[in-house]
């Protein structure tokens, strides 16, 4: 009967498992319709760019009016707005809390390496620029550009020419004064965030010997933009002040903790309209060009230098750097973010990526929540080497356009003027732009060839973009790697001290004459023992 049993036992298994292996494609469905679902965002926001790029280019042909290319472009403006909408809660609730979890020593220690990290590969980014440059000479032979010839008929005006020294105050005034002048209630929107900027009176003196004197006096103004520096400056320092206080700052502290999660949620709706939104902004992009064969063939070299660059650091150092680190795959790290990528890549904002950023690299890549609120919003305010790498090859691109040949101290001056200015560049399309003239003024070079870059500017910052937040996340993923090492090692030594410790206290009850006498079978045996003396007594 046992023999029986195990007989029929067998059979009846038989069949569920020659049905599993008689429906060989059963399997592959399944994992299939996982994959699908586990990527379905990246799948569509990549195949939103492709779709983007195809509506753009058939409708060419249409000879479609401004009016209606404004129109197309409505979707796309509708996310712009939502992601903008957006960045002010993530970038303050997101630092207050990260910097409110941890302690004084992870925090300095974690902001030192960031520092370093921004600042480090910033200053390569700018040298590879430079030598890219002076290699592929961009600004040979293009000496007779007009950018009227070029781009878009409203590639804008080139800024105003300002001081280099005012030019820096600028980046440091608003970091003390964010909430005295820069943030105010608005009738149009919850809270209105501008910068400060520097603009000039002229002034005429009239002396006594007759002579007119020209004086250029700095006075402040305010331009419109979010101001992120003086967010993230502030939002680091009240989350210091709230650790500090203890229990009297806990309940501030949840507060913002349950901000940030319910901002988190908000981010997680918006991304299912993504690919949307970037189908048409590719598209309206396309139907605003003039004559893509003309631009190519006018300024091909100055477009294929930076994006040579951006490719280079941004495929190569950048993993590189990650590797060397971590002893990890960068590139399957980096495959975790393409809707992020595809989101810089279509709004060229890399603040407008920030809540994309941040959830990919917290759910894809595994990188702890405490590390990328602290260091994400505060990577895309001052970690820009794709801006650097576009600034450094515009200086020259000018340089050349002039004749000017560059000696080593004005390189120098390049590669220390855009590696500071970088930090203070707005993460806003053509926010690069505004502060090449920075540079050129730093070198002494005229700043109405500006406008040949304004007219390009929407192709290269499209690359930049893409690097300045790729350096943010795998910036991110070595933060949590070394924190994680440091975190294991604290365990070990922990673990080390605590092996010591037992053959220690059992030497100690060995030769104790207080159990010198119990019982050899152990504690359960000398139970009885001791409830009987207890009896007893």
């Amino acid at each position: 009967m046992e023999k029986s049993g195990e007989t029929n036992g067998y059979l009846d298994s038989a069949p569920a498992g020659a049905a599993e292996r008689g429906a060989p494609g059963s399997g592959g469905a399944r994992r299939c319709a996982g994959f699908l679902r586990r990527h379905a965002l990246v799948l569509l926001t990549v195949s939103a760019v492709l779709a983007g790029a195809g509506l753009g280019a058939a409708l060419r042909g249409l000879g479609l009016s401004r009016t209606q290319v404004a129109y197309l472009a409505f979707p796309g403006e509708m996310l712009l707005r939502m992601l903008r909408m957006i960045i002010l809660p993530l970038v303050v609730c997101s630092l207050v809390s990260g910097a409110a979890s941890l302690d004084a020593s992870s925090l300095g220690r974690l902001g030192g390496i960031a520092v370093a990290y921004f600042g480090l590969t910033t200053l390569g980014a700018s040298a590879l620029a430079v030598a890219l440059a002076f290699i592929v000479k961009p600004g040979s032979g293009a000496q007779t550009l007009q950018s009227s010839d070029l781009g878009l008929e409203d590639s804008g005006s080139p800024p105003a020419p300002k001081e280099t020294v005012d030019s820096f105050l600028d980046l440091a005034r608003p970091q003390f004064l964010w909430l005295a002048s820069t943030c105010e209630l608005t009738a149009g929107s919850f809270f209105s965030c501008s910068q400060y900027a520097t603009d000039y009176r002229e002034v005429i003196h009239n002396t006594s010997s007759g002579n007119v004197t020209h004086e250029k006096i700095p006075i402040g103004t305010e331009i419109e933009g979010m101001n992120i520096l003086g967010l993230v400056l502030f939002a680091l320092v009240l989350g210091v002040a709230l650790k500090k206080l203890g229990s009297e700052g806990e309940e501030l502290i949840r507060f913002f903790n349950a901000f940030n999660e319910a901002t988190m949620v908000l981010v997680s709706w918006i991304m299912w309209y993504v690919p949307v939104g970037i189908m048409f902004l590719v598209g309206s992009k396309i139907l605003e060009m003039k004559d893509i064969i003309v631009l190519v063939t006018s300024l091909g070299k100055y477009i294929f230098t930076s994006i040579l660059g951006h490719f280079i650091h941004g495929g190569i150092v950048l993993p590189l750097i990650y590797f060397v680190f971590t002893r990890k795959n960068p590139f399957k790290f980096l495959l975790g973010l393409v809707t992020p990528f595809a989101t810089a890549f279509a709004t060229c904002s890399s603040s407008a990526t920030l809540p994309s950023m941040m959830k990919c690299i917290e759910e894809n890549n595994g990188v702890d929540k405490r590390i990328s609120r602290f260091i994400l919003p505060i990577g895309a305010t001052v970690n820009m080497d794709g801006a650097a790498i576009f600034q450094c090859v515009a200086a020259v691109f000018i340089a050349q356009l002039n004749n000017v040949e560059l000696k080593a101290g004005q390189i120098f001056t390049i590669l220390v003027t855009a590696t500071a200015s970088s930090v203070g560049a707005a993460g806003v399309p053509a926010g690069g732009v505004l502060t090449i003239a920075i540079i050129l003024e730093a070198i002494g070079l005229p700043t109405h060839d500006l406008s040949l870059i304004l007219a390009v500017d929407w192709i290269v910052d499209r690359t930049t973009t893409v690097v300045n937040v790729e350096g943010d996340a795998l910036g991110a993923g070595i933060l949590h790697h070394l924190n994680q090492k440091a975190m294991k090692k604290g365990e070990q030594e922990l673990t080390e001290v605590k092996v010591e410790a037992v053959p220690n206290c059992k030497s100690e009850e060995e030769t104790s004459p207080l159990v010198t006498h119990q019982n050899p079978a152990g504690p359960a045996a000398s139970a009885p023992e001791l409830e009987s003396k207890e009896s007893v007594l």
